[in-house]
């Protein structure tokens, strides 16, 4: 397969709720399309047995991700239960000279400055098949006390409440048949018909 011609590449924004599985779902597009290209974000959150530096955040202190602030460094970047998360510009902007298709696994919070900056993009939303099937997920996960995850659902009902404002959404009631939905639109997308001008121009010139 040749290689993509410089800023045809696709920006793919994932969010939802935490507990929807939407981190599984990216790593599952990641897995089936591995040109892709992740972006992995900068965050104050605490390292956690198993995180890798670089693969699955760049860990920051709060005074290095100010920094990173003050200088316009990030292209989005929110506060989350008290731990804050942004993305590259520099990412972003390379993905883009390249010509590659970036995923983002993102806040609610960051894909709205996305948008807000009109920055093209895909954004697709996680869906729990329920708030009550969310509820069971995050306390499965034992990672919560009660007041934590009351804090969770008030949050993932708001968000829920802005999921029209995406392109696509997908429920996750089945890792497996969402995976699928998922590699359906990273497929869908580079078959627009805005996105095979060119094909169609070289076509149409061949002798």
């Amino acid at each position: 397969m040749k290689n993509k011609k410089k800023g045809k590449g696709i920006l793919f924004v994932v969010s939802g709720a935490s507990g929807t599985g939407k981190s599984t779902l990216c790593r599952v597009l990641l897995k089936a399309f591995p040109r892709l290209r992740f972006s992995v974000s900068h965050t104050t959150r605490p390292r956690r047995p198993g995180d890798r530096e670089g693969q699955d955040y760049y860990f920051l202190s709060s005074a290095e991700f100010q920094k990173m602030i003050d200088r316009g460094d990030f292209v989005e970047w929110a506060e989350i239960y008290g731990k804050r998360y942004g993305t590259s510009r520099r990412m972003l902007d390379q993905a883009r000279r390249e010509g590659r298709d970036l995923l983002l696994d993102i806040d609610g919070q960051g894909a709205r400055q996305l948008r807000d900056q009109k920055i093209p993009g895909v954004f697709v939303f996680i869906l729990p098949p329920s708030l009550k099937e969310l509820k069971r997920r995050l306390k499965r996960r034992k990672t919560e006390g009660e007041k934590d995850l009351l804090q969770r659902l008030k949050k993932a009902q708001a968000e829920i409440s802005r999921a029209r404002r995406y392109d696509y959404l997908i429920i996750n009631d089945d890792l497996k048949r969402a995976g699928e939905k998922l590699k359906a639109v990273f497929l869908a997308e580079h078959c627009r018909r805005e996105r095979m001008t060119e094909a169609i121009e070289k076509m149409l010139v061949e002798k």
